[in-house]
């Protein structure tokens, strides 16, 4: 709990507070903004009450996949999924129905990669080869040996660094590509040809609501799930094989649990509203653009800085920042205060990571509101400073 007499108290010798905020000052990593315009009223209904199995609830749900892929330029070759529990059930899914059949190699350079590590060596006891780095670096890309099937994160969500490209996949790889792309599709283009395994959450850039995930895959992947069966039991829900073949019915709209038609739905607006911005150049622009406008504001104050040094690796959605002289008290009090002042929710960093502050750029997030927080985080470390 805040406690708002010591902040009340510190705020009156802190600078003036400035006049201008965000005019939606959300910058969380997750659930993230709204697409401009969202409102809960504009959401189409007549799927609400019905059941996800009826003519409208799988004309819904195809509709989704079929935005994804147009606006993703996912190839026909490849299959897209709505499947449960976010981008965590759908990398999960990929990882326990297709991994064994060859070594595993991991890479992790935050805490979400170093959980799909844990997975690997702990509950599938594959005795993965584990290619690591420290928050705000990226490992040795180039010494991953394609032999091995291979898991990584395109964009550290909690540590703000992301691979540059795909250059460093091998087209003549013989394992497969596991991509947890959750918070870089839509930002950045997927070089799909190198992807075999791709998951997402569009509660990320899309700003949709959470508990769902989508898998996408390669032609590879399909091969893998339909020749190989692991040796340990799969629950339901991540059953992709029915009779030895891949279950097609998944990746046509007929989910293997029950969705949130409402979260499918809100998904629906966001997507469509992506189509009027140009689609997927469109919505790489405004991250672009908001990531410029915080990459501003940080060099021009020398207490701030990039926990992420190199920009060829610098994540375009989810920034994070260190701060001078602080630790995880002093980030609570900036944040803290910048929440109790309405000028910007949920910008402290992830809990795993150093402590610091972590700025949400992807495309919902309007530039002028990234730009209004400048002054704010002025104002907030002065704040800290003086508590």
């Amino acid at each position: 709990m805040t406690d708002t007499t010591a902040l009340d108290a510190t705020t009156a010798s802190a600078p003036a507070k400035p006049t201008t905020k965000a005019a939606r000052p959300f910058f969380s990593s997750g659930p993230c903004a709204k697409p401009p315009g969202w409102d809960a009223a504009k959401l189409a209904t007549e799927s609400l009450g019905r059941s996800h199995r009826s003519k409208i609830g799988k004309a819904r749900l195809q509709l989704a996949i079929d935005l994804i892929r147009k606006i993703l330029a996912v190839p026909d070759t490849h299959r897209i999924g709505i499947v449960p529990a976010s981008d965590t059930g759908a990398y999960e899914m990929a990882m326990w129905t297709m991994l064994g059949a060859r070594p595993v190699t991991t890479l992790a350079w935050e805490s979400f990669g170093e959980g799909w590590v844990t997975d690997a060596a702990k509950q599938l006891k594959l005795n993965p080869t584990v290619i690591s780095a420290d928050y705000g670096q990226l490992p040795d890309l180039d010494s991953v040996d394609w032999s091995n099937d291979v898991l990584f994160t395109w964009n550290g969500t909690t540590s703000g660094v992301r691979v540059p490209n795909g250059d460093w996949i091998a087209d003549d790889r013989e394992g497969l590509s596991f991509n947890d792309a959750t918070s870089a599709v839509f930002a950045y283009d997927m070089p799909w040809d190198k992807l075999d395994v791709t998951t997402f959450s569009w509660q990320k850039v899309l700003g949709g609501e959470g508990a769902h995930g989508v898998i996408i895959l390669g032609p590879r992947a399909v091969e893998r799930l339909e020749s190989y069966t692991p040796a340990w039991p799969l629950p339901k829900i991540f059953r992709l094989v029915s009779k030895g073949k891949l279950a097609e019915g998944v990746f046509k709209g007929e989910t293997i649990n029950t969705p949130s038609m409402l979260a499918v739905e809100d998904v629906i607006f966001a997507l469509e509203w992506a189509e009027t911005l140009g689609g997927l150049t469109g919505l790489m622009a405004r991250s672009d653009t908001n990531a410029a406008a915080l990459d501003k504001i940080v060099e021009e104050r020398a207490w701030l800085g990039h926990l992420a040094a190199d920009p060829a690796s610098r994540s375009k959605t989810s920034v994070c920042l260190t701060v001078e002289g602080s630790d995880e008290a002093f980030i609570k009090k900036m944040a803290g205060a910048l929440e109790k002042e309405g000028a910007a929710y949920d910008v402290a960093g992830y809990r795993d990571a150093p402590p610091g502050l972590r700025i949400w750029c992807g495309a919902t997030v309007d530039t002028a509101d990234i730009v209004a927080l400048g002054p704010w985080l002025d104002w907030a470390y002065a704040v800290a400073k003086a508590a």
